[in-house]
């Protein structure tokens, strides 16, 4: 009888540890450092107020004139950082995954929240990529614009019209989906995804019926405009 008491607790032990190591894990990948705000502070603070947010790197668009701006995210929520400044040599490490720390303001344009102004630094080897949320039974409701800038996929789209910006390859792809009798304007950001990117040859030849789930960051343009980054039949 002891011998199973003793082994029982040292079962219990062990389970005891790996729940420690994997809540660990988890406090690692959202932990902040002092003064920086957790995502419900940020989603809280006033317009134009200074805001210092940690976060992941999940893509960027096109460095230019040392600015770039980047799509982040931790466990709790998004961030979209409009126009940061960016060193050539620092834009080329913000890969997938890498945390960093970043001071601006908060702003909004036509919907859109964003970080304006930013500075940013790296902030440890801590890495986190995002699994896109299946965001399909937010669409037409309030919960949407609660995972704003968060990566998604919204499964069943049936495409409506595929329109170039300037009427030819080469620039932006508005795409018009829609899903149970709603339509939507998704979009294909040429510096998110440049014509020379598998997603952008790939929505450039869909056709109007076709059936589509589409992956892409839930962006804010007067109503959900959510910039893809995948597409799948």
């Amino acid at each position: 009888m002891k011998k199973f008491i003793a082994l029982l607790m040292a079962m219990m032990m062990v389970l005891a540890l790996g729940a420690c190591g994997n809540e660990k894990a988890g406090d690692d990948i959202n932990a902040k450092s002092e003064g920086v705000m957790t995502y419900a502070e940020y989603d809280a603070a006033a317009m134009d107020a200074e805001v210092v947010i940690e976060a992941y790197v999940q893509a960027t668009q096109s460095w230019w004139d040392n600015k770039i701006t980047v799509y982040a995210q931790d466990k709790d929520g998004a961030y979209f950082i409009y126009e940061m400044a960016c060193a050539e040599a620092d834009a080329a490490k913000l890969v997938p995954g890498t945390k960093i720390k970043v001071k601006g303001y908060k702003g909004e344009w036509a919907g859109e929240v964003e970080i304006m102004d930013g500075t940013f630094e790296f902030a440890g080897d801590t890495k986190y990529v995002a699994e896109p949320v299946d965001a399909t039974a937010w669409l037409g409701t309030d919960e949407l614009i609660k995972h704003q800038n968060q990566l998604a996929v919204f499964k069943g789209m049936t495409v409506e019209a595929i329109e170039y910006k300037n009427g030819e390859p080469g620039d932006d792809i508005y795409v018009t989906v829609s899903k149970d009798g709603n339509k939507y304007d998704f979009c294909v950001e040429r510096y998110l995804t440049g014509p020379e990117t598998e997603v952008y040859q790939a929505v450039g030849a869909l056709a109007v019926g076709d059936k589509v789930d589409v992956t892409g960051f839930i962006y804010w343009y007067e109503g959900v405009n959510t910039h893809i980054t995948g597409i799948s039949k």
